[in-house]
């Protein structure tokens, strides 16, 4: 096939994705210099379409980016008011007291937010100051300069066939070149992946680690509702199969978010991430408050939990990771949202100093610097060592030990050092002969549903005619391998019913909806032979998250 040709348009930087991050970047870029040409591509529907997160914003990165905030109108409207930790057992639970906790795990100051309203919010703020964003323009290639560096990116194909071929009718797309290109594609993006592994970047740092956050937004009774309430529980239904927890809070309008996570480094592959989500619900305490409510919406995504010691190397020639794109979670406070912001104006800080000295395509060390040496690096640092603790020792350990430990950091030193986290998630998946299987109740429709009903509350969409975003490195392993050794776990793993394993008459068949994908990346980083890879669908496809 003939080289492909396309049109290309030059700017100062490239920005992929517009979510805290990224949108970050292009304001601080555009306060620096309002000369400076930016663009943000968006592969959602619009901006905040694929937006999905915990929920509990610490403004100090706003206060940085936008000290005006208020004032401008920013939607954090529900100041969190109460902060609360249970324990849980099957039947009843145990409130931790807050006197005991780390300062750094208090919530207060903190606003219980739609995480999409806040980025439509920081958009409109970005185009106000002129930057160029362009929602439904997934970016689906890195394009690279003749001396190894980033140079930009392919964005805006359209109309493949359904082999991944270009046909009469396809878009070849366009090239949009950058003195500098900053990848924030959100948790495990597959131009940040790429990026990674041709540069190296993980290079010794410790494996990423990563969990899977399942959500829902409630509509509950006004009598019920307590705004500003921000719950965590952790133990049950998970006991010992899995790590992980929930979070229940109460914002406006009668409204709750009701969310789990499921650290995906469990052994059993038997385990669905899924229904332990549905089955936490019946619990008495969160039956109770949402008995009478509705769901009104639905959504999934991986959660980078590895920490400070798993951050890759954040630059390479040409190109910077902000935010999730390099994993700069903090695993106990369940955020990481505010380290996006600050990642993104310390990226566009050290863009516009190198684009001033008349420098492009280099590596912005000055980025790597800030990050690590500055408030990001010393919000992680202080909770390194919580999740290998959790991983190497479970719940009651990690708390006990983690704890101690959070305060230590806080008082300016840890008696543990930095711990490590050893295997990532996919190998630390076991034969399924070493374990049993797990008898989940099923959905009763009114608490907890099956995946396919929640799918349609994610208001996922793809092209059928599209071609497949997830690819088999070798179709025939799911039968042959994963199958035999770990009946096949995409059939349990995935919060979305993508996967299924149908017997036919000529056997066992292996079959990708990939219509109900709601771009999670869990079978990315999950499948024990790590043979699917997530790749970015045409734009505009995948879920539309309302208000999540």
């Amino acid at each position: 096939m003939a080289e492909i040709e396309r049109e290309a348009m030059e700017y100062d930087v490239v920005i992929v994705g517009a979510g805290p991050a990224g949108l970050s970047a292009a304001i601080r870029l555009k306060q620096l210099d309002a000369d400076l040409n930016v663009v943000v591509l968006e592969k959602g529907s619009e901006v905040g379409a694929h937006i999905l997160s915990g929920a509990v914003l610490d403004p100090c990165g706003l206060d940085a980016l936008i000290p005006d905030w208020k004032e401008k109108g920013a939607p954090l409207n529900v100041p969190v008011k109460d902060d609360n930790f249970y324990m849980l057992g099957e039947a009843g639970q145990l409130r931790i007291p807050n006197a005991p906790m780390p300062p750094l795990m208090n919530n207060h100051g903190n606003y219980i937010v739609s995480m999409g309203n806040v980025c439509r919010w920081m958009a409109e703020q970005a185009e106000a100051l002129g930057v160029e964003i362009f929602p439904g323009m997934a970016c689906s290639e890195m394009v690279y300069g003749d001396n190894g560096e980033v140079k930009g990116v392919v964005a805006g194909v359209f109309g493949l066939e359904p082999d991944g071929s270009y046909g009469p009718n396809t878009e070849p797309g366009m090239e949009l070149h950058g003195k500098y290109v900053f990848l924030s594609e959100g948790v495990r993006g597959s131009l940040s992946k790429e990026v990674i592994a041709k540069y190296d970047l993980s290079a010794g740092k410790e494996p990423q680690k990563y969990g899977v956050g399942m959500k829902e937004i409630w509509e509950i009774d006004p009598e019920k509702h307590k705004e500003g309430s921000v719950t965590h529980t952790m133990g049950w239904p998970l006991g010992s199969n899995a790590g992980g927890g929930s979070f229940i809070y109460h914002l406006e309008n009668n409204q709750v978010y009701v969310g789990f996570v499921v650290h995906l480094n469990y052994k059993n592959p038997y385990l669905y991430p899924y229904m332990e989500f549905q089955r936490f619900k019946h619990h008495p305490m969160v039956a109770e408050l949402l008995k009478g409510g509705k769901r009104v919406a639905y959504g999934a995504r991986a959660i980078t939990e590895g920490g400070y010691q798993s951050m890759p190397k954040l630059v390479a020639p040409g190109v910077a990771l902000l935010g999730c794109s390099a994993g700069m979670v903090n695993v106990p406070r369940i955020k990481g949202n505010h380290n996006a912001m600050l990642s993104g104006k310390a990226a566009a800080e050290a863009a516009y100093d190198a684009i001033k000295a008349e420098r492009s395509g280099d590596e912005l060390t000055a980025y790597e610097t800030v990050v690590r040496d500055g408030a990001i690096g010393s919000d992680l640092k202080k909770v390194r060592n919580v999740k290998p603790l959790w991983s190497k020792y479970g719940l009651t350990a990690s708390l006990a030990l983690g704890g101690m430990d959070m305060w230590t950091n806080t008082l300016g030193f840890s008696l543990l050092g930095t711990l490590g986290h050893g295997k990532n998630d996919a190998e630390s998946t076991e034969d399924a002969s070493k374990h049993q299987p797990i008898d989940y109740p099923k959905p009763d429709g009114v608490l907890s549903f099956d995946r396919l009903t929640n799918v349609s509350f994610a208001a996922t969409n793809h092209e059928e005619s599209q071609p497949c975003h997830l690819r088999l490195a070798d179709p025939d392993i799911p039968v042959k391998v994963n199958l035999p050794e770990f009946d096949e776990p995409a059939q349990r793993y995935c919060p979305a019913g993508v996967y299924e394993v149908v017997e036919d008459e000529n056997g066992p068949r292996f079959v990708i909806n990939f219509q109900n994908c709601v771009h999670c990346k869990t079978c990315d980083i999950k499948d024990p032979s790590q043979n699917i890879t997530w790749t970015t669908p045409q734009g505009g496809d995948g879920p539309n998250y309302p208000n999540m």
